[in-house]
């Protein structure tokens, strides 16, 4: 947590005790990109903005998500009143599985959000147990103390909103993921009216989202992408591969739009996509013209300019439908000399090795690949510099909270409040854990709230700690050597030893070494003095010392080394 310049006096001065409070309470989201949660409470009420995950790095081997502490929500259970969502990405619904496991709270969302957090209940076998309760823009609801309204914002899904929260103290106005589109696809522009109504009445505190604080200008709307691919699609002259976000359904409406203008059938390719272009499908959100979706054994016997692939895998991810193409190992399609491959998505940071990797290996075989380096084919759902004046100018808060985005973000945006005359001392530079207490005259930083990334390892959540990620990183980095043999009850050597390595070297051309560490655990056991009682703990220690020097002296390599003696 840190203060920007001025706030110091503010922050060491206490709030009445007779006057009521209302707490912020980040649990993710402030200082990284994803895990977005965030708490409201009032007295003994709690109710929470989105409850996501994020993805692990290459910091995190074998770990398949990160999601909440939920211990601070958890241990006020009886006064958890719901979940708020304000959109249907995974970085906003995709750790309510585990937190309904503890916890089965209503979750309220608009209606496609609800779909998208259905079908992920369904895997987890909760769905028959959950309580979803579909809401929508300008229409104010009840939970406990507060009284919330749902208004529209753009992004880079269907159905997103900010949410103005009406509590003891005054208003919470929160934008979730948003950019300012005033020519959307779907004709619904964010709600620029309501935003200023709530600004003129008053806004308490405003939480904005400060994931693209960094660009300057406007964020470019999201129909000049689908011009730009009109003219890459009638160009093309073979097949065409375009690789988009499973749920950005307007960039999935706009290329299945201009497939049919230019003759081309299309296949989807990837579980996801094929889901949410079904559910969206069917809320009535993406409309597919008529006879343009075919399988891919009957897409593959069209002529190549006639053929369109939607497909999964923008970010590189190694199993999804790009990379195997890329990697010449998907069942169904090969890519060939003149395919065209457009990679229509943000790289998300973190993924620009993955993603190049994947690009490189596309234009071995041929191909000609686009993406938001070299070509018009992609346009942010986040806000730009002006778009969040903009914000700011419309809601005027008293106060200002920047969210969802790493520390550098966090600061730029409170920095950029400055520029359209928010005070240094009305905002609040805020990251995980801390805590925001606001009353109808003053606010002020609390201390640390429970907070962590929980770590999910198959059925596992939590029992992965920093002690098993280093064992996991060492395995990586140095490999192991497994040594078993048996030995009689005064620990003489009976059978074996047998010696597999993973990761140290390759056996069919080390079979000198191999050699030589089998002498070297027959010495080590042969050591054992007569006078002396057998101890199997201690002679596995000598055989691992034995056996990782060896292997050092020869390689300078340090291996994990796991003796097994058995007693036969």
């Amino acid at each position: 947590m840190t203060l920007l310049p001025g706030m110091e006096a503010r922050v060491e001065s206490a709030t009445p005790a007779i006057e009521p409070a209302v707490r912020l309470i980040p649990l993710g989201g402030l200082g990284e990109i994803g895990l977005n949660m965030m708490l409201i409470e009032s007295g003994e009420d709690v109710v929470a903005i989105d409850c996501g995950l994020m993805f692990p790095d290459e910091d995190l081997p074998g770990i398949d998500y990160v999601i909440p502490d939920f211990s601070y929500p958890l241990a006020k259970r009886d006064g958890f009143r719901a979940v708020v969502l304000t959109h249907g990405h995974e970085d906003h619904v995709g750790a309510l599985p585990w937190l309904l496991r503890a916890a089965p709270v209503p979750i309220y969302g608009t209606p496609l959000t609800l779909a998208l957090v259905a079908e992920r209940l369904r895997e987890h076998g909760l769905l028959e147990t959950a309580t979803l309760r579909p809401i929508r823009p300008r229409e104010p609801f009840e939970i406990g103390p507060f009284r919330i309204e749902p208004i529209r914002v753009t992004h880079s899904i269907v159905d997103g909103i900010g949410l103005a929260v009406d509590t003891p103290v005054g208003t919470v106005v929160h934008t979730g993921d948003f950019k300012l589109d005033g020519t959307p696809l779907d004709g619904e522009p964010p709600d620029y009216r309501r935003f200023a109504e709530l600004g003129e009445h008053g806004v308490l505190v405003l939480c904005s989202d400060s994931t693209n604080v960094d660009r300057p200008g406007h964020t470019r709307s999201e129909t000049e992408v689908g011009s730009a691919l009109a003219e890459r699609f009638e160009r093309a002259p073979g097949r065409i591969v375009v690789a988009t976000f499973a749920s950005h359904i307007h960039r999935i409406q706009q290329i299945l739009t201009l497939a049919a203008r230019v003759r081309r059938r299309v296949t989807l390719l990837g579980r996801s996509m094929e889901r949410n272009v079904a559910v969206a499908a069917e809320l009535g959100y993406l409309h597919i013209p008529e006879d343009l979706l075919l399988p891919l054994e009957d897409l593959a016997a069209l002529p190549p300019e006639r053929q369109l692939i939607l497909s999964t895998g923008s970010q590189g991810e190694p199993h999804s439908a790009l990379a195997l193409m890329a990697a010449g190992e998907h069942r169904g399609v090969q890519i060939e000399r003149d395919d065209l491959v457009i990679i229509s998505a943000r790289v998300i940071p973190g993924h620009e090795r993955t993603v190049g990797r994947v690009i490189n290996a596309l234009y071995r075989l041929g191909a000609e690949v686009l993406w938001e380096d070299n070509a018009f084919v992609h346009v942010s759902g986040h806000a730009s510099q002006e778009d969040l004046k903009l914000m700011l100018n419309l809601t005027r808060p008293r106060y200002f909270v920047p969210v969802h985005g790493e520390y550098r973000h966090l600061l730029a945006h409170a920095r950029l409040a400055g520029t359209v005359g928010v005070p240094p001392d009305r905002v609040f530079l805020m990251e995980d854990g801390a805590g925001l207490e606001m009353t109808k005259t003053a606010a002020r930083i609390l201390g640390r709230f429970p907070t962590g990334r929980v770590l999910v390892d198959g059925k596992g959540v939590g029992d992965v700690g920093a002690a098993v990620l280093r064992e996991r990183q060492i395995l990586a980095h140095d490999g192991v050597v497994a040594v078993s043999c048996g030995v009689d009850a005064r620990g003489r050597l009976v059978a074996g030893p047998e010696i597999a390595t993973r990761g140290v070297l390759y056996v069919k051309e080390s079979a000198d070494l191999l050699a030589e560490l089998h002498q070297v655990v027959r010495d080590v056991l042969a050591e054992q003095e007569a006078t002396v009682p057998w101890d199997r703990e201690a002679a596995a220690a000598r055989v691992r010392l034995a056996v990782r020097q060896r292997i050092s002296q020869r390689f300078q390599r340090k291996p994990v080394v796991l003796p097994l003696i058995v007693e036969v």
